[in-house]
């Protein structure tokens, strides 16, 4: 599926809610504030995260340099599950590679609008890309494509802000007080929750519907395959269907 190609920036180009274009500082603040509903599900997630790890054998250090050198949720728990089952290193490198493979389909979405980037800044963007820093400068960017580049950069900035530093911060706090937990707490229901609070206002189109049913249905239907390789099969596929809507809904309109 193709992203939607931006024109040339143009300062004096009103948001996409009216407002006149702002500048970076308040682009940033606006990437921050658009973030802070994720909080209540990414401190619990996080909170999860410390408990599990360390009740894997982690210590509190491992936990905190885990979180702030992988910042991938999905792929730490799977590599301290399959790590916890004593699974060879080869198939818990493989399985996070398969949990994160949306990171390159996020990374492929985003070149159009941040090609113009430096180097280091591109550095920084692939480090702090997660889903919520993703869907949320995806939907800026395209709701609002006469942003200049620095403008992108910082409404990213403050969406990493407020999603990154907590995710290292209290999966700490969980590795530091989680035996203090009560069981019957919780905390699992924060992974499902957030990504349905992401993805729902991003199918918008027939390429986008048929892309999540596909992946949704292979992901369901290879369930049983080991160490999630059924993601490596049902993501191709949910990506091959969306493709092939959007070239045959090009050609409808062309018709």
């Amino acid at each position: 599926m193709s992203p939607t190609p931006h024109p040339r920036p143009d300062a004096r180009q009103p948001l996409a809610d009216g407002g006149a274009m702002p500048t970076s500082r308040a682009m940033f603040r606006r990437g921050a504030v658009k973030s802070l509903p994720f909080l209540i599900v990414m401190i619990p997630f996080a909170l999860l995260f410390g408990v599990v790890a360390l009740e894997a054998g982690m210590d509190v250090a491992q936990v905190l340099g885990f979180s702030v050198l992988v910042l991938a949720g999905a792929s730490q728990f799977t590599a301290v599950q399959l790590l916890s089952d004593n699974a060879p290193v080869i198939v818990v490198i493989l399985s996070c590679l398969a949990v994160n493979l949306r990171m390159a389909m996020y990374s492929a979405s985003l070149v159009p609008w941040l090609r113009d980037a430096s180097a280091p800044q591109k550095a920084w963007v692939a480090y702090a890309l997660v889903d919520q820093s993703y869907a949320l400068s995806i939907q800026e960017y395209e709701a609002n494509p006469r942003m200049a580049l620095p403008q992108r950069l910082a409404f990213f900035a403050g969406v990493v802000v407020v999603v990154c530093l907590p995710w290292m911060i209290f999966s700490w706090v969980g590795a530091t007080v989680g035996r203090a937990i009560p069981d019957d707490i919780a905390l699992d229901f924060a992974m499902p929750i957030t990504f349905l609070a992401m993805i729902a206002p991003m199918l918008r189109t027939p390429a986008h519907l048929a892309a999540c049913f596909v992946a949704v249905s292979g992901s369901l239907a290879f369930a049983g395959l080991p160490s999630g390789l059924g993601l490596l099969i049902a993501a191709p596929l949910g990506m091959a269907a969306g493709a092939a809507v959007e070239v045959w809904s090009g050609r409808r309109a062309r018709a």
